[in-house]
């Protein structure tokens, strides 16, 4: 097995383990991303993914080009060629990079709601150099993170960039000492467990949801979560009522 799927507390680690190849992926590999990706959804009690690559040395060099053959059955999947990447997830996503994130492994951390980066991580699309397309989100999901300017940057100079510079644009949620990267990834899954998850993932769903909507129609699309939360919302209303969280205790990862 190129991919490994590990529960750890709320968290489904889903580890690319193909350390040889700089985990790169190559189509039967894409095949057991998808289906662990299906485990997570399929499993309530798993509340947040956690996407890595073995080794600390490399989070994911993208399409295993000495394979490429392999993923021309996989172009027109509704998953997408290097697996889930068409996809959307319906619980919190987080990508734990060490190392080398590069190619379709950075349009797989894009994917992912968050990025946890260990220092010295270098980010990029050096596909670029060998004609090789961005067909798994990149064009898409880069400019709604960065912005566009920045994204066509990226895109068409395939430049690398270092991690402080990736945070400094947005690219990064945080970066962290090297070799701590999945540990943070976790407490984050764990505090992201702790909260209500109905009025979360409402809330997470409005605002992916509403990128592609105009202003209004993303109001609106808003105003649906409320009558749908208004218990936990009342609920949690009370607790703070009661005192808990004053002073923001327990808020934040």
């Amino acid at each position: 097995m190129a991919v490994h799927y590990e529960r750890t507390g709320a968290a489904a680690v889903v580890t690319i383990d193909r350390q040889e190849r700089r985990n790169a992926v190559d189509g039967p590999t894409a095949a057991e991303l998808t289906d662990a990706y299906q485990r997570f959804e399929a499993e309530d009690e798993a509340r947040v993914m956690i996407l890595t690559g073995a080794g600390g040395v490399s989070f994911c060099a993208g399409a295993d080009l000495k394979a490429i053959e392999t993923f021309a059955p996989r172009l027109d999947l509704p998953d997408g060629p290097l697996g889930f990447t068409r996809l959307t997830p319906t619980k919190p996503t987080i990508a734990a990079i060490g190392g080398w994130c590069l190619a379709g492994g950075l349009e797989l951390a894009l994917w992912c709601d968050l990025r946890i980066a260990a220092q010295g991580s270098k980010l990029g699309f050096t596909e670029r150099r060998f004609g090789v397309p961005l067909i798994d989100g990149g064009t898409q999901r880069l400019p709604r993170i960065v912005g566009l300017g920045r994204a066509l940057d990226m895109i068409l100079t395939g430049r690398i960039v270092e991690a402080d510079e990736a945070l400094a644009m947005g690219l990064l949620t945080e970066i962290v000492p090297e070799g701590a990267h999945l540990d943070r990834a976790l407490e984050i899954a764990e505090a992201l467990a702790q909260f209500p998850q109905m009025t979360m993932l409402a809330d997470r769903r409005a605002a992916i949801e509403g990128i592609g909507l105009t202003f209004e129609e993303g109001m609106q699309l808003e105003a649906k979560s409320g009558p749908l939360t208004l218990g936990v919302a009342a609920e949690g209303a009370a607790r703070f009522a009661g005192g808990e969280g004053r002073g923001g205790e327990g808020a934040g990862a």
